[in-house]
């Protein structure tokens, strides 16, 4: 993914100027991968560009709440929602997760999040980044336990996290009684392991877990795989 001030998709462009994370393959994958369902109302904890907003408001008919903690890119979400088609379903709020559920709004059908999830290692010198990528500022424990409380009875959380973490989330989601419903690797390609994980948990007695693989390129790394490309193509331009 290139670093423009900007990235056109099919139905709508992320002005990303100030926002210290750009557009990325992680967000794009977790938009498209999502099971929106019959979903009404969607929470984007995390929102950084408006990216996954903007990809459930073009997926579905749902009202869907943005919320960011970094001032700057919740103002650059806000102006991206706007020149959206979708202005009207959207509402991007400037702050913490944690703050946002002590207000006690929902409850919500679908909580998604693509989350910081760095721990315990350098943090990058721009404050804006560091808040964006390292998870200080919004634990796993937090997540969570939030999203447990927000969901409604037969609500949803989708996330896409690091290979090395996905057993974190997954006993702090045991631990707040939701059960993992589908769990899918991405792996670069056929030729390296696992990188990323996209999880669903939900409120449920379901104990069947969907698990399948999505390769992101060829393993000549010229091309992505018709895969990727079928899961993605209703957003970029060039697929």
């Amino acid at each position: 993914m290139g670093r423009n001030n900007y990235f056109r998709f099919k139905s709508f462009t992320i002005i990303q100027e100030q926002a210290a994370m750009k557009v990325g393959t992680d967000g794009v994958l977790l938009g498209a991968w999502a099971n929106i369902g019959s979903a009404g109302t969607i929470l984007d904890v995390g929102t950084g560009t408006g990216l996954i907003a903007l990809m459930m408001a073009q997926r579905s008919n749902a009202y869907i709440t943005g919320i960011e903690i970094e001032s700057k890119a919740a103002e650059e979400a806000s102006g991206n929602v706007l020149n959206s088609p979708w202005g009207q379903r959207i509402n991007i709020i400037n702050t913490s997760f944690q703050d946002f559920v002590k207000t006690q709004p929902g409850p919500f059908d679908l909580i998604i999040s693509n989350p910081p999830f760095f721990a315990n290692s350098q943090k990058p010198g721009c404050e804006m980044l560091a808040m964006a990528k390292h998870n200080h500022m919004l634990p796993p424990a937090d997540l969570i336990k939030g999203a447990a409380q927000l969901l409604k009875a037969d609500g949803k959380i989708a996330v896409i996290l690091p290979a090395d973490t996905k057993g974190i989330i997954e006993e702090l989601a045991a631990k707040e009684q939701l059960c993992l419903l589908r769990k899918t690797k991405v792996m670069p390609n056929n030729l390296k392991k696992p990188h990323r994980y996209l999880m669903e948990f939900g409120k449920t007695s379901e104990n069947i877990v969907e698990t399948d693989v999505i390769l992101i390129h060829n393993d000549d790394g010229l091309d992505y795989t018709p895969q990727y490309k079928a899961l993605t193509g209703e957003f970029y331009l060039n697929f």
